[in-house]
């Protein structure tokens, strides 16, 4: 097996992982709209009042005052009067008929604001005449909510074609089984965002259309499928121009935030840009089979601790032949029920999002010289320069022969262009 169909089979659960572990961070969970408040209800025309909108970062009861960090990256301290009015609405309302009056006292740190007013002449502070608040609480309910909605319906894949007339989109979807195309039928109420170049946050992400899709692109969708799977009725659309490079850490610069690759496919240098919102994570090392035996166990089936299956011939059924796969690409459920292997037909994705979120956290000071990574980033003004949206590090047991023979390493990974039956 060359270098690029070795690479195909290794690298399938890695990329998987980090498809459907990035299809849980939707664009809703990062921002959410709280909606206007009727002029008549603060009692002004609204003609010349400003709004500021972003999280509680602090509360001064005794003076009267929230620190808030905006939306667009600033500082504001919002100013409570007498005659403020403070209500709280649900997640995902749009108006404010489910409002309920609440005290100032009642607002806390990382709860979502609106607040409108005039805005001093330096911006750093409004006097607010109406506050309307999302809490934390109901804020965290939502994202799981959405989460587990991503987790169960969520489809990725990379755009094959683009139908001006009919608004249709054909998906490209790779599994286990194979590439399939799926239509992503038009759809009015559908929202799009758009991955911005250089940023690794969806809270960035731009509202988009279907104009500025592109074959190529990848996607993220929520949405259902018809009932013979073939057809996607969207809900969210989430699109981007990434790049997926493998590479060889050759220098780290901890004051600059930033690591040295050598790109395995264009064998060139390349800084990759780490930041606080990276994630960065270490594949667990490759659970060891056990020894092989020919003693067929007893009852001849069954099931290990753990969600394993059980070693050995079942009874009337053919030994494996023994192949020469490298750690990973197989099939089957590890001790703890973390995937031994690539995706097997069928697979679910909420069982890859929890392996994602099983693989240590990786601190920037504990990356390594020499070492084999995998990163996410979106295509940014400098070929030479990127963000990461993720780094996996520790990948050499998946890259096995492909990682000696080099010269064989082609093709584009795409962390988006894989999704699950």
């Amino acid at each position: 097996m060359n270098g690029q169909s070795l690479l195909g089979h290794t690298l399938v659960f890695v990329v998987a992982v980090l498809v459907l572990g990035l299809a849980t961070a939707v664009p809703g969970e990062a921002q959410v709209s709280l909606p206007e408040p009727a002029p008549e209800r603060v009692g002004n025309s609204g003609a010349s009042l400003e709004r500021v909108i972003g999280e509680v970062t602090a509360i001064s009861p005794a003076a009267k005052e929230i620190g808030l960090k905006t939306d667009a990256g600033g500082r504001v301290t919002v100013i409570l009067q007498d005659t403020t009015q403070v209500l709280r609405v649900p997640p995902g309302e749009t108006d404010l008929k489910k409002a309920v009056k609440i005290t100032p006292a009642e607002i806390g740190v990382g709860d979502r604001v609106l607040a409108r007013g005039r805005l001093a002449e330096d911006q750093k502070s409004i006097p607010a005449v109406a506050v309307i608040v999302m809490t934390k609480a109901d804020l965290a309910q939502t994202r799981e909510r959405k989460r587990a909605d991503w987790q169960k319906r969520a489809i990725a894949g990379t755009v094959s074609a683009l139908n001006a007339d009919t608004k249709e989109i054909t998906l490209a979807v790779r599994s286990s089984a194979g590439t399939r195309s799926l239509v992503i039928e038009p759809s009015e109420k559908a929202v799009i965002h758009r991955y911005a170049a250089d940023s690794v946050l969806l809270v960035q992400a731009k509202p988009s259309s279907f104009a500025e899709l592109k074959v190529g692109d990848s996607l993220r969708i929520l949405g259902d499928k018809n009932s013979d799977g073939t057809r996607v009725r969207p809900e969210e659309i989430v699109a981007g121009s990434f790049r997926s490079i493998p590479g060889i850490i050759s220098a780290i610069d901890a004051t600059a935030g930033e690591i040295r690759i050598t790109d395995l496919q264009s064998k060139k240098l390349l800084t990759v840009r780490i930041t606080a919102d990276t994630m960065v994570r270490r594949l667990p090392p490759p659970t060891k089979a056990p020894a092989a035996t020919n003693r067929p166990q007893a009852g001849g089936s069954g099931t290990a601790a753990g969600g394993r299956p059980n070693e050995g011939p079942t009874q009337g059924a053919q030994p494996a032949a023994t192949t020469n796969r490298p750690p990973g690409s197989g099939s089957g459920t590890a001790s703890g029920g973390r995937p031994s292997g690539g995706p097997t037909q069928g697979a679910t994705s909420g069982g890859s999002q929890t392996d994602l979120e099983r693989m240590p956290v990786v601190k920037f000071g504990e990356l390594k010289r020499d070492e084999a990574i995998v990163v996410l980033c979106t295509v940014g003004a400098e070929p030479s320069r990127v963000t990461a949206i993720v780094v996996v590090a520790g990948i050499e047991p998946l890259l096995g022969q492909a990682l000696q023979d080099q010269t064989q390493i082609g093709g584009a990974w795409n962390f988006f262009d894989i999704t699950l039956p």
